[in-house]
């Protein structure tokens, strides 16, 4: 009887602690509890978040029991990730954070799933609504205008459609200002620095007007360090330019001698980005041989800079003296066996190689990435 009442007593209190460790987690961590009707046992629900070059790569995974599923873990920091589910149409977006959440799918269109328990998702959700809005009215004034009735006033739509594109411009930045101390509004401001065309001086107002709290989060961190990472690669792009003074460089070459673009400068000077594991770049060396042979005695140098020093190399430095040696590369050549955070390849804003830039005798940049019978065109048209 005694050995019944220990055993009844030992699970009570692992019990307990399993109580105690879920409450813990509840606290100090992420659980969301979902529930989702009509959806089958066994099904998999994930959290994806975006990988390197956009691959989605799952951060949770849960398994739907009795049309309910559960996510619990331990975030550094708000993030953005997608909730999908097998079988199920669709994905939504929500915000992970710390806290306890819930999630009402909808298996017509998970994107319309209800979130409740964060502010975060709240700010989202409102959000993604008012942004939904403004893209309808400008699609219904889009498709009026495309309808071309006899009734419709053209230069009054054409207005519409104008305010509606600039409401949608302002309106991140506005919401942003009305949600300063929402960890949304870093998220929104990190999504639109990606752009091409983001207003990187606007978003850096945005970040300064945030609540103390959220400006010193570690999401505004590294928004902060995307932002000068973008404003580096812009004065990069802007330096490389055509009509731009070559930005000038030093490096070590085969011989571990430092040469500088300087000491090379002909009538003529390319400046060849390539590296011996890069296929087309050994494919074009061909190319790249018979112009110099040609057009050397009539003032062409060559500096070729190696972006050698790739972690699949065991020895970056043989690779790019043999590959020298049989492509019978006998230009200058330098390299910081760096990959592509090498400080030259930076400076030109490199982000695929081949990369070429010829310069005239004045060191400015005159063409751009001229590959095959293009470089030969280019440099017979100079130097003959």
């Amino acid at each position: 009887m005694k050995h019944i009442i220990s055993i009844l007593v030992l699970c009570l209190l692992v019990s307990s602690c399993k109580t105690e460790e879920k409450q813990t987690l509840k606290r100090n961590g992420y659980y969301i509890s979902g529930t989702a009707p009509g959806v089958y046992n066994g099904v998999r629900a994930y959290l994806e978040t975006n990988g390197d070059r956009g691959k989605k790569i799952a951060m949770d995974t849960a398994i739907v029991m009795n049309e309910k599923f559960v996510f619990e873990g331990r975030v550094d920091y708000p993030q953005m990730v997608n909730l999908k589910i097998n079988s199920v149409k669709g994905t939504a977006p929500l915000i992970v954070d710390n806290v306890e959440m819930t999630i009402s799918v909808d298996i017509e269109n998970l994107n319309e799933s209800k979130i409740l328990g964060s502010e975060a998702n709240s700010a989202l959700q409102l959000y993604n609504e008012k942004t939904s809005e403004l893209t309808s009215k400008r699609f219904s004034a889009s498709r009026k205008l495309r309808s071309k009735e006899s009734d419709i006033n053209v230069d009054e739509l054409q207005k519409t459609m104008k305010d509606i594109s600039s409401k949608m411009k302002d309106f991140p930045f506005e919401f942003v200002s009305e949600n300063k101390d929402n960890a949304f509004s870093i998220l929104l401001l990190q999504k639109l620095a990606e752009s091409k065309t983001a207003d990187l001086t606007r978003i850096e107002s945005s970040i300064n007007n945030l609540s103390e709290k959220q400006k010193n989060s570690i999401n505004a961190s590294m928004l902060k360090t995307q932002i000068q990472i973008k404003k580096s690669e812009a004065a990069a792009l802007g330096a490389s330019a055509i009509g731009q003074t070559a930005p000038s460089f030093s490096a070590p070459n085969p011989e571990g001698k430092t040469l500088a673009l300087n000491d090379v400068k002909g009538k003529l000077t390319l400046i060849d980005f390539w590296a011996s594991w890069c296929k087309p770049c050994r494919r074009e060396n061909p190319n790249v041989v018979k112009v110099y042979q040609k057009y050397h005695s009539k003032g062409l140098e060559i500096i070729s800079v190696s972006l050698d020093g790739s972690r699949n190399q065991k020895d970056p430095k043989a690779s790019w003296i043999k590959a020298i040696k049989d492509d019978n590369l006998t230009w200058s050549h330098v390299s910081n066996l760096k990959y592509f955070n090498d400080p030259i390849a930076k400076s030109y804003n490199i982000r695929s190689i081949p990369a070429t830039f010829l310069l005239d005798q004045d060191g400015k940049i005159i063409a751009k990435n001229l590959r095959g019978n293009a470089l030969e065109k280019k440099v017979a048209e100079y130097l003959n």
